[in-house]
Parts: C-alpha cells; structure tokens; sequence
C-alpha cells in the first residue's frame, strides 16, 4: 500500500509535504463530467454537470488530508477543474487554469488530481476553469478543523452550504459560441440560483424551490459561496441577521448584519440563529450593480428558511438594496477584519520587496475577422480588456507551467510591466471611450518572483470599456486587503488608511467601482500562479495575467515534479 501511494502521488517530494501531518487522512473522489438535460424555468436544458447534478458534489475534509479526485470527462468539451482557494504548495500542477498550470482533459479522456489541504479551514468551492463551463461544473469543498480542534467560534446545530448561481435557458458553450462569433459580451443569464434552483419567483420553478428546515433557537453555519458567472449579489434572510465568521477559508472577527455581499468567486461562513416566530422566510439574492453602464440581469432568486412546527403560511419577503446601493456594498466589503487569533493567521509582511500598479480596463482589438459583423466593439473593433494594457493570451501549443518548468521558450515572456504605460484620470466617465486609451495589446507576459518576497499590488479600476467592479482573484495565495477606496489611488495620501494590523485575508477582492483596492501577500509557494478577474465574461478577453514564484532553498520549499500522464495539448 506504501509503494502504490508513493507512486499514485507521483513521487515521495510530494509525501514530505504531508509527513508532519500525522493525522491526514486521504479524501477520495471521482467525477464523471458529461451532459445532463434538465427542467428549469419551463424548459428542458442540456448542460455540462458533474455525476448528474447541479451544484456538484460536496467535498468535505479536514485540514491536513489529502485530495485525490479522478476526472473522467465523457462531456464533448475540453474540461479542467480548478479547487479556487486551496494553496496547492509547490504543486502548481494541480491548480487546473486551463493553457496556464495545464492543457485540457480532452473528450474521452481521464485524469487524477492530487493535493493536500492544509493550514486552511472554512469553506472553499471547485469549478471548471475552461469557457463557461463552470456555469454548471461546481461544488462547494469544506474544510473541518482536525479532530483535535475546535472552531473559533460556538458549534452550529448544522452546516448548510449555500451556492449562488446563475442559469441560461440554453447551452452555456452555444451562449460563448454566439457571443465570439459576434464579437460581443455573452447574453445575460435567464435567472440567478441558490443551490442550483431558481426559486419560487420565477416562472415553473416553486416546485423545486430550495428549502432549508431549521429548529428555533438551533445556530446554522451558512457555508456560501457565489458561483455566478457574472454578477456580485445581495443577499439577505427575511426579519433574520447573519454573523460572519470566516471568508474565503480565513477566520473573521464576527461581524453581524442584515445583509451581505459577495462577488464571484468569494466564499464565506456565516451563522444564522432560527430566532424568530414559527413560519416561513425567504433567503433571496439580488445583483450589486453600482454601475450606470452595465446592462444585467434584475431578477430575484429565492430559497426558503421554514420553522420546524410552523403551520402553513406565505413566506416573508426580506427588503433587499436596491441595485446601486454602493453604500451598502462598500461597508459590508470593507469592514470585515481577521481573527489574528485564529490558527494560521500571519502578520501582514513587512517590508515590501515588489510594488505593482496595476489598471484594469475593457479595451478594444482591432478586427481581424472576414466579416465585420463579428466585431461589434467600438468603430468595428473587437471587445478586449486588459491588465497594464496587456491582453492575456495564452498559448495553446503548452501550459505556461510545462514551458517554466522545462525550460521552453516562446510560450511566455517574463516582463510584465508593473506600471500602466500611461498615466491617466482612470475613473473619469470622460475616458470611457478615449480612442487614445482604448486600444490594447495581445500577450502572455508574466511577472516573476523571488522565493519570499514580499509583494505589494495596487489595483487599479479604470472607465475604459465601462466603469464596474471586479472581482479580482489570485491563485495560490491568501492575500492582506489593507485598503480600499473609490476614485484614483493617491500614494501620497491613501497609504495611511492601511489597515497593517488585522486586515481581512482572502484569495478574491471585489475593487470598488470606480475605485481601487491595495493586497499584499509574502511570494512563498513556488511554481506558476494565475491572477484573473472571476467575472468570467472578462477571462476570455485577457483580463488576467500569471505570476512565477522561483524555488526557494530547499527541496522542501521548490516545486515537486510533474504528475504521470499530465494532459497534453
């Protein structure tokens, strides 16, 4: 069993990872990725799903296991998973960003991913990292403390996860499909979801209403998470408040409140007290849009919160912000701080070895397709956006972790700018469609780090294209949020409203429209590392980019060594 293992892990460097942890436990899965027609909003939808169902499995471990989960994709689409959130130490090769740690899982094809979960607990999730699968290719992936230790906070009568979501009344490939061939964002989505169901407001859909029973005066951990596709949402629970406890796996000073927000990719941990009178009560989402430029989807998705004993009665309906309420949204965000308590809570580093600035925008390509039709950005342009002015694109011949790690060249350059290559008002409305600032450039540069330097990185919201919030998510890494705040980052001045004491730590920041946001992470975990904005109507068209953290000292602290049958392009 030793030798099977030994192998299975591909190489005994990847069981030193996991040697102090006595404990660990192995956490086995496999996913049968393949097409599933199913009813939602009167119609009948074929999508990609995960063993038959939406959301997908659940997986639930304790710190310090070890994750093997075979993917068997019998879907007629190129698949990758990515587990968003785990750090995946030196094990780059199991992240899953498609062109960037691998090639696809090709139609037909097997493949095993393989990682340890350690110090993290909370709730992470996993989802496809290729087009617009993961509209429907997702799950939650809960982290228990070990046995031997307790949450930092009073144990919940249940936990419950709660995955936000968003559905098309079509195949989500043909929605991409459509979109590229006119060179034009993605239809809106038809209906948000809370565990993969409408709710009880739209058309056709009260039957399979997602209901949660709960006992009064019983304690609920809320583990939630927003899968959407494109939209950061309000929620909140009709006459009920909510205390946060953990956010992307990092334990929070509890912060209470009657509603929260949370932008793809986010996840969270939130307890929920069964405090008030027997009846019913409608947990619901709505879209956060701040923005006058954004066309979205205004509908409701409910689920329902119902009493043990109660007798039968309409569910009551929470009083949700209104869509542009920034004020709301830019208080919830900002004011949750971390448990500097808690297990494997770390000082913010000090001092700063690399500072970046780096601009977010939506630009423009020039057309270079036969028929004009197909690019209906701006004057006939293609709709692009970018990081610094540069659009990412990745090469489809190898992974940016096979080239690095093997030495190849011509699938990346490493010279990412860490400054825009003009300064300009970046928030004004009067540079939205600048013809001298709209125009970006193809590429797949990547910024390069020393093994332990301490990293520093403004973003940095700009009007180009429109003026919105983006999510902004880094593999690989937990990252200090030290500040945020709307207009332009001033550095002489914003530098003081630095939070360097117990500033909240997670893997996805939403930057404020029209406004910034300041992380700061220590580079050490050695290999390739994907940086993206998770409103993934932006990934196709470049708003990304890729970090390369060098091996450290030891063996211990270098990237371990390619799994067998890694997929090839």
């Amino acid at each position: 069993m030793g030798r099977y293992y030994c192998a299975l892990l591909y190489g005994c460097s990847f069981l030193l990872l996991a040697s102090s942890f006595t404990s660990a436990a192995v956490v086995e899965h496999t996913f049968e990725v393949k097409n599933l027609t199913i009813g939602r909003l009167c119609n009948q939808t074929t999508i990609t799903a995960v063993n038959g169902s939406l959301p997908g499995p659940t997986l639930r471990v304790r710190e310090g296991d070890t994750v093997i989960v075979h993917v068997l994709n019998k879907s007629p689409y190129e698949i990758t998973i990515h587990w968003h959130g785990v750090h995946q130490f030196a094990n780059s090769w199991a992240d899953g960003p498609d062109y960037v740690t691998q090639c696809p899982i090709h139609t037909g094809n097997n493949y095993t991913y393989i990682f340890n979960v350690t110090r993290q607990e909370g709730t992470l999730w996993w989802h496809a990292h290729i087009s617009y699968l993961r509209a429907t290719v997702y799950g939650a992936l809960i982290i228990r403390p070990r046995k031997a230790r307790s949450y930092p906070f009073p144990k919940p009568h249940k936990e419950v996860p709660i995955l936000l979501g968003e559905w098309w009344n079509a195949n989500v490939e043909d929605v991409v499909s459509d979109a590229n061939d006119a060179g034009a964002p993605p239809a809106l989505s038809d209906a948000f979801t809370i565990n993969g169901q409408p709710g009880d407001l739209y058309n056709c859909s009260s039957d399979g209403t997602y209901k949660l029973q709960v006992q009064q005066g019983k304690t609920y951990l809320l583990r939630m998470v927003n899968a959407a596709m494109q939209s950061i949402l309000f929620f909140k629970v009709a006459n009920h408040t909510m205390t946060v406890v953990s956010i992307d796996a990092c334990y929070t000073n509890p912060y209470t409140t009657d509603t929260i927000t949370i932008a793809p990719g986010q996840s969270m941990d939130v307890l929920l007290k069964a405090d008030q009178p027997f009846g019913s009560y409608y947990m619901a989402a709505s879209v956060y849009q701040g923005s006058d430029f954004v066309i979205f989807d205004e509908t409701v998705t409910t689920g329902i919160i119902e009493y043990v004993g109660s007798t039968v009665s309409p569910p009551v309906m929470p009083d949700l912000p209104d869509f542009s309420d920034n004020e709301t949204a830019h208080r919830f965000l900002t004011n949750l701080t971390a448990l500097t308590s808690a297990p494997f809570w770390e000082p913010v580093p000090q001092p700063v070895d690399e500072r970046m600035f780096i601009t977010i925008g939506v630009n423009i390509l020039p057309c270079d397709r036969p028929d004009p039709n197909q690019c209906q950005g701006p004057g006939t342009t293609i709709v692009a956006a970018s990081m610094n002015n540069i659009s990412f694109s990745p090469s489809t011949n190898l992974s940016i972790l096979e080239a690095y790690y093997y030495n190849v060249d011509g699938i990346y350059t490493p010279d990412f700018p860490d400054q825009p290559p003009v300064i300009f008002d970046y928030t004004s409305p009067d540079n939205q469609f600048n013809a001298a600032l709209l125009p970006t450039i193809k590429g797949a540069r990547v910024k390069q780090l020393k093994y332990n330097s301490t990293v520093e990185i403004v973003f940095q919201n700009t009007a180009l294209g429109t003026i919105e919030n983006h999510p902004m998510h880094l593999h690989g890494f937990d990252f200090h949020v030290l500040a945020q705040g709307y207009g332009n980052y001033d550095p002489a001045t914003d530098p003081q409203k630095f939070n360097l004491v117990n500033p909240q730590l997670r893997n996805t920041v939403a930057v404020p429209i029209g406004g910034w946001a300041v992380v700061r992470f220590r580079a050490n975990n050695p290999g390739v590392w994907f940086m993206h904005c998770h409103l993934e109507v932006h990934v196709p068209w470049g708003l990304a980019g890729v970090f390369i953290v060098e091996n450290g000292p030891t063996p211990e602290t270098s990237l371990i060594p390619p799994p067998p049958n890694f997929p090839q392009c």
